[in-house]
């Protein structure tokens, strides 16, 4: 499958079954590109994880999956947005451990690890935004 034959999708996130349709979004495409099975799991992982902090703490927002080329090297790109409360402390958002939520606090900090890539931009009040890159 080229890139050029392939178009970005947007799904937006407001219910639990949201975050389902954006996880196999992103494995079906990861697929089409030629990404191998562990690849695709670690982008369905990820993707998951990132809809799933929309849904959690913003309530609603997108997850916009696209097929990108660079230098003629092959690869995914999720863009994670929403306009919720926006995460104070970035920095300690990022570390193993930490949760907000009760839960394990693997999400963003695994993430960023199974990623080539990961900028993440948020301003209390505003919202968020993430923005990953897997390279085939």
């Amino acid at each position: 499958m080229i890139v050029a034959d392939l178009y970005p999708e947007t799904i937006k996130i407001e219910t639990e079954s949201d975050i389902v349709a954006a996880r196999q979004a992103g494995r079906n495409m990861s697929r089409e590109l030629g990404f191998g099975t562990i690849m695709q799991s670690r982008m369905a992982t990820s993707i998951s994880e990132l809809a799933r902090n929309i849904f959690l703490y913003a309530g609603k927002g997108t997850i916009t999956i696209s097929p990108i080329e660079r230098d003629g090297a092959i690869g995914l790109q999720v863009t994670a947005v929403d306009h919720g409360p926006g995460i104070a402390d970035i920095r300690k958002a990022l570390e193993d451990g930490y949760s907000t939520s009760g839960a394990l606090g693997a999400g963003l900090p695994g993430v960023r690890r199974m990623m080539d890539e990961f900028d993440i931009q948020s301003v209390p009040g505003e919202g968020t935004r993430v923005q990953i890159v897997k390279w085939r």
